[in-house]
């Protein structure tokens, strides 16, 4: 495989690199917090996934490579690492860490869609990693069945995956963990502005559980298919304000930000604000979080 390979894809907007830098956080570095979080998920995919010294790995829809870096590092850098992703500008950036890292040669950087591994040959790779991926991918049996294709026999699969379905919806009087009994009305015009601005992605992020996990897992020819849930249920963490209020929850939503002004008028946006960043501030509400982590192998 050439050290960079591309796909046909549209490249007029990308709204995965522009999400990831810039409206996640507001346009903020992450919060320690946030950064926190994602090194868990991180540490846990890559225990699931068993590297070796030696082995290929793809990781799919690798975005900043937070995985596939992390792999290098917990292996010494003796290993090959495929960074796949649909967006050609996350994987210019991990090109260009990958040569400020010194570890260029030991990667492969791929434009290609999770379910449609173009330019991985059958049989090819020894580990295939994933996190927050198969939420936005309408055909995930046919995402199963490509990690499949592309694994050596013995390969290993490993998955993290947020399960929306044990999250969502939430209660009238919570918005993002945080309570807005007091506006419960405001709330759901906000809510509905958020849904129908990603209404085209809404299934593929609802349409599964930890069960269906499993299943796709299994209906992909995968043996020893081990999941663990994990859901936590407290009290939601304070936020910065302001980088919460111009920050959006996925790819394909607007910021909390726009969302208010596009469904609210303004003494209703300022009456919806102050209710909820009093809730922000003291951490008042209650938070709900469900991630699937999934581990098999290919016989």
């Amino acid at each position: 495989m050439s050290p960079t390979t591309r796909s046909n894809q549209d490249a007029d907007h990308d709204p995965w690199s522009e999400w990831l830098f810039t409206r996640r956080q507001g346009g903020s570095e992450l919060e320690p917090g946030a950064q926190a979080e994602l090194m868990r998920y991180r540490n846990a995919v890559l225990a699931g996934a068993a590297i070796r010294p030696g082995e290929v790995v793809l990781d799919v829809g690798c975005g900043d490579g937070l995985i596939g870096f992390g792999a290098l590092e917990a292996a010494g850098h003796d290993l090959h690492i495929i960074f796949s992703d649909i967006s050609g500008d996350l994987l210019q950036r991990c090109t260009e860490r990958a040569a400020d890292l010194g570890v260029s040669d030991r990667c492969s950087f791929l434009e290609s869609r999770a379910e449609n591994l173009v330019g991985v040959p059958d049989r090819s790779v020894d580990v295939v990693t994933t996190r927050s991926v198969l939420i936005y991918v309408d055909q995930k049996e046919q995402a199963l069945a490509e990690f499949f294709r592309v694994l050596r026999p013995g390969g290993r699969l490993s998955v993290m995956e947020p399960i929306n379905r044990r999250m969502y919806p939430e209660p009238s009087h919570l918005f993002w963990g945080w309570d807005v009994s007091a506006v419960q009305e405001l709330r759901n015009r906000v809510v509905a502005e958020f849904e129908r601005a990603s209404h085209t992605r809404l299934k593929a992020m609802m349409n599964f559980d930890e069960n269906d996990l499993v299943r796709l897992a299994e209906d992909a020819g995968f043996v020893a298919v081990d999941l663990v849930l994990n859901v936590a249920v407290g009290r939601p963490k304070q936020r910065d304000w302001e980088r919460l209020l111009h920050s959006s929850p996925n790819p394909f939503a607007p910021t909390l930000a726009d969302a208010v002004i596009s469904s609210l008028n303004e003494a209703q946006a300022r009456r919806f604000l102050q209710a909820l960043r009093t809730s922000v501030e003291a951490g008042i509400g209650r938070h709900h979080l469900a991630v699937a982590y999934l581990r098999a192998s290919k016989r």
